[in-house]
Parts: structure tokens; sequence; C-alpha cells
């Protein structure tokens, strides 16, 4: 998808150049009031942006070519905070609403495959509600009915803007494991507006980084999260994100082995269950990493990952430092686009000051990165 886009606000003018990826989810990340709904309403023709909107080869807006679609002609569906589900219709009700917004012979997913309800109900976990009206559903019910309703249209874009702010932490995890489903299973893209670091590190595979109506960066979420220029980079939140397999099973001591698909190492986490082979996506936490100059025998740190000091940048606080260690045997800090390595990894290690002059810590320095097992997000 491509879009430019020029719209003066109150407080910013809005002014982005963007180019997302036709599948997975393309978050776009930044404070409350940086743009990012104004993007979202102007690629759904919801405001009226100035400049040129299209989905591959469907053009939806080109103002030099004079063409504007509105709303109900480009195929998208919107899901947004609230709901906002039809309070007098039953939940098959509002699936049907969404359904009869196009011809059947319109209904195709971006790759032309038909879609039908029944997958989606399925999908979303929403076939017990069926009769139920809105009233009776939990927040994150109605969020995932709201999800359905947008697909039963069979958009070509999925557009979705802070889905799960209004819910609070329980229903936000019961929500969570359904949006991974999407974009897991259904070919169509998503663009997904977020605040929320950890939704953003859970969910996309693109980011766009937003201040004040323009775009900071941009590009694939491992990439972005491991740059320590960034405002990702700051936070309790602040660490990397790595996509790994399912290697080993230890079912004495309920463990998994993860092997980290860019780089040739493991890191040891809790098992879920999960088979041989099934991907899955961890997070390390700046905050739970320690580096040391050598191994460390005899202590209960279940992952100790060999590595070469990358970069070393200023913290929020005066006290700390953030430290990005390429971990894999073929770390070579000399390379002119380390991150682009694909027998490395990043990991990023919080430390304070003193303990980067005591290790004596240079950028080609050899490391060690230390891990609790149960600091690994999954």
């Amino acid at each position: 998808m491509q879009a430019r886009l020029h719209l003066p606000r109150e407080g910013f003018t809005l002014d982005v150049d963007l180019t997302l990826p036709a599948q997975g989810v393309s978050a776009l990340f930044g404070p409350s009031g940086c743009g990012k709904t104004s993007v979202l309403r102007a690629l759904a023709g919801l405001e009226r942006a100035q400049g040129r909107v299209a989905l591959g080869d469907e053009v939806w807006q080109d103002d030099a070519l004079g063409i504007f679609l509105p709303t109900h002609g480009r195929a998208l569906g919107y899901v947004i905070q609230e709901a906002a589900l039809f309070p007098h219709l039953s939940v098959r009700g509002n699936l049907d609403y969404g359904r009869r917004r196009v011809r059947a012979s319109e209904r195709a997913a971006a790759a032309g495959t038909p879609i039908t309800l029944d997958p989606v109900i399925e999908l979303l976990g929403i076939g017990p509600l069926m009769a139920r009206r809105p009233d009776t559903l939990s927040g994150g019910e109605r969020q995932r009915v709201a999800i359905a309703r947008a697909l039963a249209s069979s958009p070509r874009l999925l557009l979705m803007d802070e889905p799960l702010a209004a819910l609070d932490a329980a229903r936000k995890a019961e929500v969570l494991p359904y949006l991974e489903r999407l974009h897991r299973e259904l070919s169509i893209p998503i663009v997904y507006v977020s605040h929320a670091v950890e939704e953003v590190a859970r969910l996309a595979h693109h980011l766009v980084l937003m201040t004040e109506g323009r775009v900071v960066a941009a590009g694939a979420l491992a990439d972005m999260m491991a740059r320590l220029d960034l405002p990702t980079a700051r936070g309790d939140e602040a660490g990397v994100v790595l996509d790994a397999v399912v290697a080993e099973r230890d079912d004495r001591w309920h463990l998994a082995r993860l092997h980290v698909d860019r780089g040739a190492f493991s890191v040891w986490a809790r098992d879920h269950g999960l088979p041989l082979g099934q991907p899955v996506r961890l997070r390390l936490l700046a905050r739970d990493v320690s580096l040391a100059t050598a191994p460390h025998p005899g202590t209960s740190i279940g992952n100790q990952l060999q590595g070469t000091v990358e970069a070393i940048a200023d913290d929020e606080h005066p006290s700390q430092v953030l430290v990005r260690v390429r971990v894999g045997p073929q770390a070579d800090p000399s390379r002119a686009d380390p991150i682009a390595n694909p027998s490395t990894s990043p990991i990023v290690a919080r430390l304070t000051r003193r303990s980067l002059q005591a290790l004596g810590l240079l950028p080609g320095r050899p490391v060690w990165a230390l891990v609790k097992t149960v600091a690994v997000v999954e």
C-alpha cells in the first residue's frame, strides 16, 4: 500500500509518505496526538487529506488525476476502540449487516479467495455468541464481534484504531491471541494503530514511528526495535523482538528451547505445550539482560549467550545506558550493516554507567549476555 498524505490539523500538520507491505500487520506507533488516527481516517476516506492513496493496482485517491473514492467505495474494514455494534441486533444480525455491505460477487479476500462468515466466526471464537445482544457481551467479546463484522464485508485492507485501548488487562489478554490468528490465517493486510509497545511487539511485522504528524522511521519490526536512537528504546518495555521456532521440549522441567531464526543460538523459556517446529515470537526486554565479560558457571541464569558489543547509547536517566550486543557465532561489528547479518541477532541490555565502566565495555568487546529463563517473554 502507498499513501502520500498532507492534512493541516490543530497543533500540527500531517505530512507522511508511506509504503506498507501487502501482507502482515503494519503498526503505526507513537504518542497520543501524533497523527496516527488521522492517517487511518485518511486511508479510509473519512478525512479528505491531500495526496494519493493506492492499494496495489487500486487507486483510491489521486488528487493530480481528480480521483477520490468515498469510504463506501473502498474495499476496507474499520475497527475502532469502541465496538460500535448495533444494540438492537443480535451478534448474527450485526454480522449479516456487515455482509450486506457488498454484493456476493465481490466477497473475496485480497488473494481472491471467497470469504464466508463461518470461517471468520470460528477464527474469532464467537460461535456461541451468535444469538446474544451486544449489551450481554463482555468488552473482549464485543471487540471480537466488531472485528468479525469488519471482515464480513470481504475487505482487501483491515484498519484497526487502538482496538484494545478500551479494554482492561484481562480482556486484552483475551483478544490478543485472536488478533495473532488473524494475520496467520488470513491474507488481508492490517494497518494497526497503537501507542502500546507490548501490543506492537506482539502483533506487528512492519513498524512506522510517528511524531507531530510525521514519520520518524519505518521498517521491519525486529530491526526497528533493535535501534537505540528511536523512542522504542526508551521506557520499561524497551527490548528486542525475535522470531524463533520450538526446537526442544523438556517435559521434566516444563521448559522449551527456542531456536532464533536469524541467529545460530537458542534460549530456554517456559513450555507452553507447542509442538516442535512451531514458529513463535519472543521478546527479550532490556531490563532483563545483564552483561559479563566471561561465562558464569554455577548460576541460576539459564541463558548465557556469547556476542560482541555493537553500540552504546544514553538512556532516559543519566545513571543508565543502553548496550546493543550482536549475538551469534559470526557477530562482526566491522560489518557496514550488521543488523542485516542473517547469522546473528541483536540483544539490548540496560546497564548503569558504573557497570559499563567497571566492565570496560566498548564497541567490539566480546561479552556474554545473561538472560533468566523466566524473563523470556513469548
